[in-house]
């Protein structure tokens, strides 16, 4: 698991935008990573579109925003053009980034157990480390909140 304060380093995974993206890929300029469950639900597409109604002042403030969930690389393109998400999405189907960052957990969905991401979001810094964490989010106000951390970080 990455722990906060050290330097996060990731395998490169297939993105939206025809790239391989890995943290490193934004060193030197502070990245926002959500980790969410699935495109086209309504909790993670009022998300998606949170932080792309805000994408012009993280961007103004130099930092990008990237979403992750274990959806296929087809499912992202279709969810980020139909959202009109002017960031990527990384799919990562074999939960490499998932497990790094600790967000598959045990969920309860329709009363059986099932392991699935905890919707969490990650502050990096410019220098690669983990400068703030939110998990177990609830979408409404979320993206603003980053925001403001991300505003403290300059």
């Amino acid at each position: 698991m990455t722990q906060s304060n050290s330097p996060v380093e990731s395998p490169s995974l297939p993105a939206t935008g025809g790239e391989e993206l890995s943290i490193q890929s934004f060193r030197g300029a502070p990245l926002v990573l959500y980790f969410y469950p699935r495109d086209n639900t309504p909790g993670c597409t009022r998300e998606g579109q949170d932080f792309r109604d805000l994408h012009d002042q993280f961007k103004a403030l130099g930092c990008a925003v990237v979403g992750v969930s274990r959806d296929s690389l087809k499912t992202h393109e279709n969810f980020k053009t139909k959202q009109a998400f002017p960031f990527e999405l990384i799919a990562d189907a074999d939960e490499a980034l998932c497990k790094q960052f600790d967000v598959i957990k045990e969920k309860n969905m329709y009363g059986k157990k099932v392991m699935g991401i905890e919707r969490s979001t990650f502050l990096i810094d410019a220098d690669g480390k983990i400068a703030r964490e939110w998990r177990k989010v609830k979408v409404p106000g979320h993206a603003e909140e980053v925001l403001e951390a991300v505003r403290e970080l300059s």
